[in-house]
């Protein structure tokens, strides 16, 4: 369940407590957030790509993705992995639990290439919270390709084109 949604279950990799986006990622505002939902989405993901690992897909072929919340997960998880993947693209989102970011987050996981996104006009997640979550990653050593876009809480072609570069400068091709 949702508790922003009236408690009514809704599609989302964890509880939204507060619509005020600005307390998303404040240091000190760690009781808004769920944190509990986000580790249990985090050990998710993270025995998902162990899987694949296990499998024999090469961490540098393993991307973690997302739009919004999914963003956030893939922030969540790939900055924290003791192991480096290939990437991660964040869209129209922000650094959940930033007060962990620095005693959690894996040397490997802040040499990941990252690829953000944000909209201008983005309601939802708002703008500043993508820049202000930008800052806190460049803080943090990571080197970020911001990107962002004259558009609300969406996608656009110019950032699927950019994507699409991005991912064909570092995926990796055997032979």
């Amino acid at each position: 369940p949702v508790t922003l949604n009236g408690g009514f279950v809704m599609p989302a990799w964890y509880d939204i407590r507060n619509a005020d986006a600005s307390s998303w990622n404040r240091t000190d505002n760690a009781a808004m957030q769920d944190g509990e939902g986000i580790r249990a989405s985090q050990q998710m993901i993270d025995a998902f790509t162990e899987r694949e690992i296990a499998r024999g897909i090469a961490p540098q072929n393993i991307f973690l993705a997302g739009f919004s919340q999914g963003g956030a997960i893939a922030l969540q998880c790939g900055l924290r992995r003791q192991t480096g993947l290939g990437g991660i693209l964040a869209l129209s989102t922000y650094l959940p639990l930033a007060d962990t970011l620095q005693s959690e987050a894996s040397a490997a996981g802040l040499r990941t290439p990252l690829f953000m996104a944000h909209g201008r006009q983005d309601p939802v997640v708002p703008y500043a919270l993508g820049t202000h979550s930008l800052k806190l990653l460049q803080d943090a050593g990571c080197k970020v390709d911001w990107h962002e876009y004259d558009m609300p809480h969406s996608v656009c072609m110019e950032e699927i084109d950019d994507i699409s570069g991005w991912l064909g400068r570092r995926m990796t091709h055997p032979g």
